[in-house]
């Protein structure tokens, strides 16, 4: 039995915490005080799966401070699941824990967290990772598993990961690993590029996205934009679990809209369940950070480094921080597809 230490009990932290703790391993859940406090009254909840995983309060450890958190260790892996906005902080709090910890699985979507993760620990001590089930959160320590089609991507950049890529199989999780690591998350922003910006500026569904033509040849831009992108940086695109990244955006590229519209909007819709994409769970919570930065804004920063245009995500990226910062109504936008649609019209001939 291997003690690991899962950071975020979020919907990912507590899927992941969930699945090891079925694998017979020992876990230590770090939280924020409000969290832990859920935490330590309810336990934990993950529904969804063929078996439930329910775990009593008194079965797992909570800890809130860098402190506590080194006093559990050490610890055989840490696996990282907060949203990439909460990352500052927990990068000075894993200068504190020192030695014990790693090797850190970094499960943050975007890109950028490796690599600020291996500047504090080394290289050596970080693995890129992904998750592509979708999970919903319920609260503190309780999800829902949306679907079973999907599961972890791991990057073969430690020793252990092959050992860890094992934990999961051992919990029933589909488990893929990976040469590139970069590869492996820049991949993975291809899909969480999909319908994400977009239904937190329109407030629908990425479905309904798919379904409508016009949006759906915004959505096609943004996504070859960011295969542009990945293409100048010397990285080759690779399939996730359950998600075939490749295909995707070679059908984006060669198929006519009427062709393939239909089945993105079924595949993309249908593997969500009712889990709403990131950017949207926190424009619509009013909450003053968003997502977007790593994905939509990842594309267009690493675009203008190579001499890329990348006019559809620097829109996206924009109306986000508009919205979240208030210059722009939500109403504005709300199921409005004109309005944005207008605007993306206007930014293209402009350029």
């Amino acid at each position: 039995m291997s003690r690991v230490l899962v950071i975020g009990p979020g919907a990912i932290g507590t899927y992941i915490a969930g699945l090891l703790t079925r694998a017979g391993h020992s876990v230590v859940l770090w939280a924020r005080e409000g969290s832990a406090a859920i935490l330590r009254e309810h336990g934990i909840h993950l529904e969804g799966l063929p078996e439930p995983i329910h775990l009593a309060p008194e079965a797992i450890q909570v800890v809130t401070t860098p402190q506590a958190a080194r006093e559990h260790g050490p610890y055989q892996a840490t696996f990282l699941t907060v949203k990439a906005y909460h990352l500052p902080p927990v990068l000075e709090a894993l200068r504190e824990l020192g030695p014990g910890i790693t090797p850190v699985v970094d499960l943050l979507n975007g890109v950028g967290s490796t690599e600020a993760l291996q500047q504090v620990l080394g290289a050596e001590h970080v693995i890129p990772g992904t998750v592509t089930t979708p999970v919903r959160r319920v609260r503190a320590g309780h999800a829902v598993v949306e679907s079973l089609r999907r599961g972890i991507g791991l990057a073969r950049t430690h020793p252990r990961a092959a050992a860890i890529a094992t934990w999961f199989r051992a919990a029933g999780a589909r488990v893929q690993t990976y040469a590139d690591g970069r590869a492996l998350k820049w991949s993975k922003l291809i899909a969480n590029l999909l319908g994400n910006a977009t239904s937190a500026i329109l407030d629908m569904r990425p479905q309904a996205i798919y379904a409508h033509p016009g949006l759906y040849r915004l959505e096609r831009a943004q996504v070859l934009e960011a295969a542009r992108v990945i293409r100048g940086l010397g990285l080759p695109l690779v399939d996730l679990p359950g998600v075939p990244v490749r295909l995707l955006v070679a059908g984006m590229r060669w198929l006519p809209g009427p062709v393939v519209r239909p089945i993105l909007a079924r595949k993309i819709g249908g593997g969500r369940g009712e889990k709403w994409p990131s950017i949207h769970q926190d424009v619509h919570a009013g909450r003053l950070h968003t997502e977007v930065d790593v994905l939509n804004g990842a594309v267009v920063r690493h675009g203008r480094a190579l001499g890329l245009p990348t006019p559809t995500n620097q829109l996206l990226t924009e109306l986000v921080h508009d919205l979240v910062q208030g210059r722009r109504s939500l109403d504005a936008f709300r199921r409005r597809p004109e309005a944005l649609l207008a605007l993306w019209e206007a930014r293209r001939d402009k350029g």
